[in-house]
């Protein structure tokens, strides 16, 4: 206890006294309004708790009475996106490209040679035709007993192939790839009827050989006139015809062999 006593009384200096702590120290054995003590609490005037004053209490507010604001929305329909109704669109084949019409006028155009055709149409990347005609002469080649899919989808593709090539480098105007294998597979209908004949009888006589070069004929006779009309390539038909005969003289030994 001597340590403490012979500590520097300057060492620490407050002003703070038992008697300031006295004054401040709320007397809980009066019975006066505490909250008149405004030295204490400041100069703000609390309510008292028997609810005689109401100065700085929040009053409560009055209920909300009118309706919750409802948007006005109008649903986008299908009919107001593409038309008033369904009978504006167009018809889902033409969607695709497949027309009738225009197959049915190739056709007639193939089946008949000396037919002018039309460069507007056949100027079309069609499709759908060509792919008929193909599966139609395999389907032939198969009732003579012939599996020959493999053989008749390989040889268009490297035909068409080659009769692109040909034509980019003969004609001024140039020449998409699904126009060459439209044109190409629409003069392949010709070799139907002979692969037909094959089914009924043997095509390796006399008359079957006749038949063959009458069906190759026909057939690059009505490809080349295609080409020269929708490719304006005037004088050239017989420089396009020998290739087609080529190409679909392949298709004729099938049918034949």
């Amino acid at each position: 206890m001597s340590g403490f006593d012979s500590l520097n009384p300057d060492f620490y200096q407050t002003s703070y006294s038992i008697d300031d702590q006295a004054q401040g120290t709320y007397d809980s054995n009066n019975t006066g309004d505490p909250y008149s003590n405004k030295q204490q609490y400041g100069n703000y005037n609390y309510p008292h708790q028997g609810g005689h004053s109401t100065q700085g209490v929040m009053q409560p507010q009055q209920p909300y009475t009118g309706q919750i604001y409802q948007p006005t929305f109008t649903p986008t329909t299908p009919q107001s996106v593409y038309g008033s109704s369904f009978e504006d669109e167009p018809p889902l084949l033409e969607e695709l490209g497949i027309n009738f019409d225009h197959i049915w006028q190739k056709t007639l155009t193939v089946l008949h040679p000396l037919k002018i055709a039309d460069g507007s149409i056949m100027n079309e990347t069609d499709l759908a035709g060509p792919m008929v005609f193909c599966l139609a002469f395999g389907a032939t080649l198969l009732l003579a007993g012939k599996i020959q899919f493999g053989y008749v989808y390989g040889i268009s593709a490297i035909g068409c192939l080659g009769m692109y090539c040909l034509l980019n480098l003969m004609s001024m105007t140039g020449v998409s790839f699904g126009c060459v294998g439209s044109v190409l597979g629409y003069c392949l209908l010709p070799m139907i009827i002979l692969s037909s004949f094959g089914v009924l009888f043997s095509l390796q006589g006399m008359v079957g050989i006749i038949i063959t070069a009458m069906i190759i004929g026909w057939c690059s006779f009505s490809a080349s006139k295609i080409f020269i009309s929708a490719l304006a390539m005037d004088g050239q038909q017989l420089l396009v015809a020998y290739p087609c005969a080529l190409l679909y003289g392949v298709f004729a030994l099938i049918s034949v062999f």
